[in-house]
Protein backbone atom coordinates (compact mmCIF):
# COMPACT_ATOMS: atom_id res chain seq x y z
CA UNK A 1 0.00 0.00 0.00
CA UNK A 2 1.52 3.10 -0.72
CA UNK A 3 1.32 6.54 1.72
CA UNK A 4 -1.19 8.04 -0.61
CA UNK A 5 -3.12 4.78 -0.46
CA UNK A 6 -2.79 4.57 3.41
CA UNK A 7 -3.73 8.26 4.32
CA UNK A 8 -6.78 7.74 1.90
CA UNK A 9 -7.77 4.94 3.82
CA UNK A 10 -7.01 6.80 7.35
CA UNK A 11 -9.36 9.95 6.46
CA UNK A 12 -12.48 7.15 6.05
CA UNK A 13 -12.64 7.59 10.08
CA UNK A 14 -15.19 9.59 11.18
CA UNK A 15 -12.73 11.04 13.25
CA UNK A 16 -10.42 12.17 10.01
CA UNK A 17 -13.62 12.99 7.97
CA UNK A 18 -12.46 17.02 8.02
CA UNK A 19 -9.07 16.01 7.01
CA UNK A 20 -7.87 19.34 4.84
CA UNK A 21 -5.71 18.80 1.92
CA UNK A 22 -2.94 20.27 3.46
CA UNK A 23 -3.29 18.22 6.57
CA UNK A 24 -3.35 15.53 4.34
CA UNK A 25 0.01 16.60 2.67
CA UNK A 26 1.36 16.84 5.88
CA UNK A 27 0.87 13.46 6.69
CA UNK A 28 2.04 12.07 3.25
CA UNK A 29 5.48 14.02 4.19
CA UNK A 30 5.92 12.91 7.38
CA UNK A 31 5.33 9.27 6.39
CA UNK A 32 7.84 9.50 3.89
CA UNK A 33 10.50 11.08 6.03
CA UNK A 34 9.89 9.39 9.23
CA UNK A 35 10.33 6.15 7.18
CA UNK A 36 13.22 7.83 5.07
CA UNK A 37 15.20 9.78 8.45
CA UNK A 38 13.45 8.16 11.25
CA UNK A 39 11.71 10.36 14.01
CA UNK A 40 15.01 11.88 15.87
CA UNK A 41 16.35 12.54 12.46
CA UNK A 42 13.57 14.53 10.98
CA UNK A 43 12.90 17.89 11.19
CA UNK A 44 9.39 19.85 10.79
CA UNK A 45 10.73 22.05 8.70
CA UNK A 46 11.80 19.20 6.25
CA UNK A 47 8.61 17.71 6.58
CA UNK A 48 6.75 21.28 5.69
CA UNK A 49 8.92 21.78 2.69
CA UNK A 50 8.39 18.36 1.32
CA UNK A 51 4.44 18.90 2.04
CA UNK A 52 4.70 22.69 0.23
CA UNK A 53 3.55 24.32 3.61
CA UNK A 54 4.80 26.56 5.68
CA UNK A 55 6.13 25.08 8.48
CA UNK A 56 3.52 27.19 10.71
CA UNK A 57 1.24 25.27 9.41
CA UNK A 58 2.26 22.10 10.96
CA UNK A 59 1.73 23.44 14.07
CA UNK A 60 -1.40 24.77 13.62
CA UNK A 61 -2.81 21.15 13.11
CA UNK A 62 -0.55 19.34 15.57
CA UNK A 63 1.65 21.10 18.75
CA UNK A 64 4.36 18.88 18.20
CA UNK A 65 6.96 16.57 16.27
CA UNK A 66 5.45 13.69 18.49
CA UNK A 67 2.19 14.31 17.94
CA UNK A 68 2.77 14.52 14.30
CA UNK A 69 4.43 11.10 14.53
CA UNK A 70 1.28 9.81 16.86
CA UNK A 71 -1.17 10.59 14.39
CA UNK A 72 0.67 8.68 11.33
CA UNK A 73 1.18 6.04 13.82
CA UNK A 74 -1.49 5.31 15.97
CA UNK A 75 -4.11 5.21 13.61
CA UNK A 76 -1.66 2.28 11.83
CA UNK A 77 -2.22 0.13 14.78
CA UNK A 78 -5.88 1.16 15.77
CA UNK A 79 -6.70 0.75 11.60
CA UNK A 80 -4.10 -1.97 10.04
CA UNK A 81 -2.55 -4.01 13.03
CA UNK A 82 -5.32 -3.88 15.12
CA UNK A 83 -7.82 -5.48 12.24
CA UNK A 84 -4.62 -7.67 11.34
CA UNK A 85 -4.45 -9.63 14.15
CA UNK A 86 -7.97 -9.43 15.13
CA UNK A 87 -9.78 -10.43 12.01
CA UNK A 88 -7.42 -11.82 9.19
CA UNK A 89 -4.25 -13.24 11.13
CA UNK A 90 -7.03 -14.98 13.50
CA UNK A 91 -9.13 -15.98 10.74
CA UNK A 92 -6.54 -17.30 8.28
CA UNK A 93 -4.31 -18.21 10.91
CA UNK A 94 -5.47 -19.16 14.18
CA UNK A 95 -9.00 -20.82 13.42
CA UNK A 96 -7.57 -23.27 10.89
CA UNK A 97 -6.89 -26.54 11.92
CA UNK A 98 -3.08 -28.12 11.11
CA UNK A 99 -1.60 -31.79 11.29
CA UNK A 100 1.50 -30.27 11.97
CA UNK A 101 3.31 -27.30 13.98
CA UNK A 102 5.66 -26.70 10.65
CA UNK A 103 2.49 -26.32 8.97
CA UNK A 104 1.24 -23.60 10.98
CA UNK A 105 4.56 -22.03 11.10
CA UNK A 106 4.57 -21.56 7.48
CA UNK A 107 1.34 -20.19 7.08
CA UNK A 108 2.50 -17.39 9.92
CA UNK A 109 5.24 -16.78 8.27
CA UNK A 110 3.74 -16.22 4.69
CA UNK A 111 0.93 -14.05 6.30
CA UNK A 112 3.19 -11.92 8.40
CA UNK A 113 5.57 -11.35 5.38
CA UNK A 114 3.13 -10.17 3.42
CA UNK A 115 1.31 -8.00 5.87
CA UNK A 116 5.04 -6.43 6.03
CA UNK A 117 4.77 -6.11 2.18
CA UNK A 118 1.49 -3.88 1.80
CA UNK A 119 2.54 -1.51 5.03
CA UNK A 120 5.66 -1.50 5.26
CA UNK A 121 6.71 2.59 4.89
CA UNK A 122 4.32 2.91 7.75
CA UNK A 123 5.29 0.13 9.94
CA UNK A 124 8.97 1.02 9.31
CA UNK A 125 8.13 4.00 11.39
CA UNK A 126 6.64 1.99 14.14
CA UNK A 127 8.85 -0.31 14.34
CA UNK A 128 11.97 2.50 14.51
CA UNK A 129 10.04 4.19 16.96
CA UNK A 130 8.25 1.46 19.19
CA UNK A 131 10.99 1.49 21.40
CA UNK A 132 11.41 4.87 22.74
CA UNK A 133 7.40 5.87 22.96
CA UNK A 134 5.06 4.25 25.42
CA UNK A 135 2.07 5.54 23.58
CA UNK A 136 3.25 2.96 20.60
CA UNK A 137 4.39 0.14 22.55
CA UNK A 138 1.23 -0.27 24.90
CA UNK A 139 -1.28 -0.41 22.57
CA UNK A 140 0.36 -2.98 20.56
CA UNK A 141 1.59 -5.11 23.78
CA UNK A 142 -2.08 -5.19 24.95
CA UNK A 143 -3.61 -6.57 21.53
CA UNK A 144 -1.41 -9.14 21.34
CA UNK A 145 -2.86 -10.33 25.12
CA UNK A 146 -6.05 -9.99 24.30
CA UNK A 147 -6.15 -11.28 20.92
CA UNK A 148 -3.08 -13.40 20.11
CA UNK A 149 -1.51 -14.96 23.60
CA UNK A 150 -3.90 -17.44 24.40
CA UNK A 151 -4.59 -18.99 20.78
CA UNK A 152 -1.16 -19.62 20.22
CA UNK A 153 -0.51 -20.74 23.53
CA UNK A 154 -3.10 -23.43 22.48
CA UNK A 155 -1.71 -24.48 19.43
CA UNK A 156 1.49 -24.79 20.61
CA UNK A 157 0.18 -27.01 23.40
CA UNK A 158 -1.62 -28.59 21.42
CA UNK A 159 1.41 -29.57 19.88
CA UNK A 160 3.25 -30.41 23.04
CA UNK A 161 0.89 -33.16 23.76
CA UNK A 162 0.81 -35.02 20.55
CA UNK A 163 4.66 -34.98 21.43
CA UNK A 164 5.92 -32.97 17.98
CA UNK A 165 7.41 -30.56 19.83
CA UNK A 166 9.32 -30.64 23.16
CA UNK A 167 7.80 -29.63 26.50
CA UNK A 168 9.66 -25.95 26.53
CA UNK A 169 7.13 -23.35 28.44
CA UNK A 170 4.62 -21.49 25.24
CA UNK A 171 5.88 -18.50 25.79
CA UNK A 172 9.49 -19.78 25.37
CA UNK A 173 8.14 -21.64 21.87
CA UNK A 174 6.38 -18.44 20.78
CA UNK A 175 9.20 -16.16 21.36
CA UNK A 176 11.58 -18.99 19.27
CA UNK A 177 8.86 -18.70 16.34
CA UNK A 178 8.59 -14.76 15.97
CA UNK A 179 12.31 -14.36 16.45
CA UNK A 180 12.66 -16.71 13.89
CA UNK A 181 10.63 -15.14 11.75
CA UNK A 182 10.85 -11.50 12.21
CA UNK A 183 14.86 -12.21 11.63
CA UNK A 184 14.04 -12.43 8.02
CA UNK A 185 11.33 -10.21 7.41
CA UNK A 186 13.33 -7.21 9.35
CA UNK A 187 16.59 -7.63 7.16
CA UNK A 188 13.92 -8.63 3.96
CA UNK A 189 13.15 -5.15 4.34
CA UNK A 190 15.33 -2.67 6.26
CA UNK A 191 18.70 -3.76 5.18
CA UNK A 192 18.88 -5.66 2.06
CA UNK A 193 15.82 -4.77 0.43
CA UNK A 194 17.18 -4.42 -3.02
CA UNK A 195 18.66 -8.49 -3.03
CA UNK A 196 16.83 -10.61 -5.02
CA UNK A 197 14.96 -12.50 -2.19
CA UNK A 198 13.35 -16.07 -2.57
CA UNK A 199 11.09 -15.99 -0.40
CA UNK A 200 9.56 -19.29 -0.37
CA UNK A 201 12.79 -20.99 -0.10
CA UNK A 202 13.68 -18.54 2.79
CA UNK A 203 10.26 -19.62 4.76
CA UNK A 204 11.39 -23.37 4.01
CA UNK A 205 14.64 -22.95 5.70
CA UNK A 206 12.97 -21.25 8.61
CA UNK A 207 10.57 -23.98 9.00
CA UNK A 208 13.43 -26.22 8.98
CA UNK A 209 15.19 -24.29 11.59
CA UNK A 210 12.64 -23.84 13.79
CA UNK A 211 11.54 -27.45 13.83
CA UNK A 212 14.91 -29.22 14.13
CA UNK A 213 15.26 -27.43 17.55
CA UNK A 214 11.52 -27.93 18.90
CA UNK A 215 11.34 -31.22 17.66
CA UNK A 216 14.32 -32.82 20.09
CA UNK A 217 15.83 -34.40 17.46
CA UNK A 218 19.62 -35.06 18.50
Amino acid sequence: MSDSEWITELIKDTEHATMSDKQRKILEAAIDTFSEKGYSGSSTSEIAKKAGVAEGTIFRHYKTKKELLLAIVTPTVAKFVAPFFIKSFAKEVFENEYERYEDFLRVVAKNRLEFVRKQFPVLKIFIQEIAFHDELREPFQKLFADHVYEKFKRIIEHFQEKGEIISLPPQTIMRMTASSIIGYILPRFLLFSDMDWDDEKEIDQIVEFVMYGLSGRK
